[in-house]
């Protein structure tokens, strides 16, 4: 059987598994596509994508346009004559004709269970929302946004521990391996079977706004310690401790009753508990500016944090 021609679409973390996934498998991976380099760090330096320097490694053709809009860019595209294109977290529009461009057409892997949660930030909306589970879907890339046929699932439940971090990490090797046995599946067959998305059972993952990692107290314990997981590791959650920005990276709910205000400082020691609108907050891990990220015990020994003390 002959190796199906790919073409692979990808930029960050969340697409490598993908692609080694693909290499390991013996798939012939013609082309990386994947964003520019961007300036990073410190020093602004030109950082390529980690999707890049996997390609770099195994001395795959790598190409790396501003936009496919660009006649250019889309004749090298189709030079290619591809059997299939790839698409995981790529981050740039793919063009209509682009993606009719390859024999079997275009599939990504969305960090969803579609048609729940189309958009920018499938993970951090599953865990702000309370789900029960999150997971994986492989689907045919159309031009409206994640609104393609999906060709399979993979189902990942939702811990009361996990964050944005640890589902993408999870997520990422699963769509991975979903990705491959698709593959395995269209060049055996020629073809995959799929499955029309219910739109009346669609909602959208908004991009993610930096004020939302900003705690309100007055909220429940249990939607502030899903703020604090769905924003680790960005933008994390934060208020206001001794006038300074608090990060906090790590925290979980109890429903206990507590009379008292929102914010206040119930407990220290090996955990920091704070009253919420309803429920007790436990935070294990946090930050003050220019410091270390510090579990709740070393936190307490060396910022003096006292019961009775608030966050605002």
């Amino acid at each position: 059987m002959t190796p199906l021609k790919i073409i692979f679409a990808g930029t960050p973390d969340f697409a490598v598994p993908a692609l080694a996934a693909l290499i390991e498998a013996g798939c012939d991976v013609k082309l990386v596509l994947t964003q520019p380099d961007r300036p990073s760090g410190r020093g602004m330096k030109l950082k390529a994508s980690p999707v890049k320097e996997l390609a770099t490694q195994h001395q795959i053709e790598i190409f790396q346009p501003e936009t496919l809009k660009d006649v250019d860019v889309q004749s090298h595209i189709a030079d290619v004559n591809a059997d299939v294109m790839i698409v995981a977290a790529y981050g740039l529009i793919i063009p209509t004709n682009v993606l009719e461009m390859p024999r079997f057409g275009c599939y990504n892997i969305h960090a969803s269970l579609l048609p729940r949660w189309r958009g920018a930030a499938p993970i951090h909306r599953s865990l702000l929302a309370g789900d029960a589970e999150t997971g994986v879907t492989i689907m045919e890339v159309v031009p409206a946004l994640d609104a393609g046929a999906m060709v399979s699932k993979g189902v990942l439940a939702i811990g009361e521990r996990d964050t944005t971090q640890s589902l993408h990490d999870e997520l990422a090797k699963m769509g991975a391996d979903l990705m491959v046995d698709a593959m395995r599946q269209l060049a055996e067959s020629g073809g995959l079977s799929s499955v029309q998305q219910d739109d009346s059972l669609v909602t959208y993952a908004a991009k993610l706004q930096k004020a939302e990692a900003s705690i309100d107290w007055s909220n429940s314990a249990d939607l502030i310690s899903r703020q604090v997981r769905a924003f680790n590791p960005f933008p994390v959650a934060h208020a206001m401790l001794n006038g300074e920005v608090c990060r906090i990276w790590m925290a979980t709910s109890a429903s206990d009753f507590v009379n008292e205000k929102p914010g206040v400082v119930l407990e220290v020691g090996s955990a920091i508990k704070v009253a919420c609108g309803s429920g007790v907050l436990t935070i294990e891990e946090l930050q003050l500016p220019g410091g270390n990220r510090l579990k709740a015990k070393d936190f307490v020994v060396g910022h003096d944090l006292k019961v009775g003390q608030y966050f605002e």
